[in-house]
């Protein structure tokens, strides 16, 4: 008997931490529409359904055997003006940075651009 895998609700984006770097990254659309690793959240690919979940679980798995990026996962999230927000703290709390340094991190700025990618 198969089990399905667990699941968060969807909308839902992909996370990982960036191997070599550490730094958090998100599955986004690259300038040739392939999906490619941002650290910026709010380009974070959204799967609004099951194939956009399934095709960014398959872009995990194929990161995670590259050893490009380890810890990958789907976050459920609300959509905040368009921008994809973590519902959960631990999720939220990796898309901004470190909380003893407002003026770091992603909070600050730091290394956050439109079209910033990793």
């Amino acid at each position: 008997m198969s089990v399905a895998p667990k699941r968060p609700p969807l909308p839902a984006i992909l996370l990982a931490n960036d191997l070599l770097e550490g730094d958090v990254v998100f599955a986004a659309a690259d300038a040739d529409g392939l999906v490619a690793w941002t650290r910026d959240p709010a380009l974070a690919l959204v799967a609004a359904d099951e194939p956009a979940a399934l095709a960014l679980e398959s872009f995990a798995a194929a990161e995670l055997a590259g050893n490009r990026v380890v810890d990958a996962y789907l976050v459920d999230v609300a959509l905040e003006s368009g921008v994809p927000v973590p519902r959960h703290f631990r999720e939220r709390f990796k898309t901004l940075g470190p909380s003893n340094r407002p003026d770091l991190g992603k909070q600050a700025g730091d290394g956050i651009a439109p079209g910033a990618r990793a």
